[in-house]
């Protein structure tokens, strides 16, 4: 991983065990964390701090460019996670310890495949009401919970990579902490 980074034009900083160089426009420090040499998280910081009044543009501008990007999808419903303007960030995160963050999951064109969606979809209805109970439901009833499970299928799929980000900081500046985590290569307690 490091390598291709480095391809990228990264340079790689042995005192700070980090890279350093370009990401959406602007100069960041990144680190990369493994598990048994496979990476599970990416974290891209700004190397400059902004005042609160940037980084809430820079922190909603990163919300939009997510949304309009087709290779990501919210991880709540609505998606709505920019900070209004009249929000006093200084005040809610030492105050009221309030983190101001977004969350997205992270589509593949691997992800995309849903090539045998629809018998993963019928198999976990059956399972879940078996064959008599589903065919008894009205059809509202069955679309309704066809959806959900449909909901599920694609939610399996994309769900162990997410990216997410943060404002950190506070009175000397603010920063943006972006997460790229591949959940699939975290400690999962194997070594306990």
């Amino acid at each position: 991983m490091i390598q291709k980074l480095k391809a990228k034009g990264f340079t790689y900083d042995t005192k700070n065990d980090v890279l350093n160089g370009q990401f959406n426009g602007r100069e960041v420090i990144l680190g990369v964390v493994t598990n048994n040499n496979k990476v599970y998280r990416i974290v891209v910081t700004d190397a400059v701090s902004s005042n609160e009044s940037d980084i809430k543009i820079r922190f909603n501008t990163l919300c939009r460019q997510f949304e309009k990007n087709g290779k990501y999808v919210p991880q709540n419903l609505i998606g709505e996670y920019t900070i209004d303007d009249k929000e006093n960030i200084s005040y809610e995160m030492t105050v009221n310890s309030k983190r101001f963050e977004a969350a997205y999951f992270q589509v593949t064109d691997i992800d995309k495949d849903t090539t045998g969606a629809s018998e993963w979809v019928r198999n976990r209805i059956l399972n879940k009401f078996g064959e008599e109970k589903w065919d008894s439901m009205s059809e509202e009833e069955q679309q309704v919970e066809g959806i959900r499970v449909a909901v599920d299928f694609l939610l399996e799929k994309v769900s162990h990579k997410s990216v997410w980000f943060m404002i950190s900081g506070g009175i000397f500046g603010y920063k943006i902490n972006i997460f790229y985590d591949n959940e699939l290569n975290q400690a999962n307690g194997d070594d306990l």
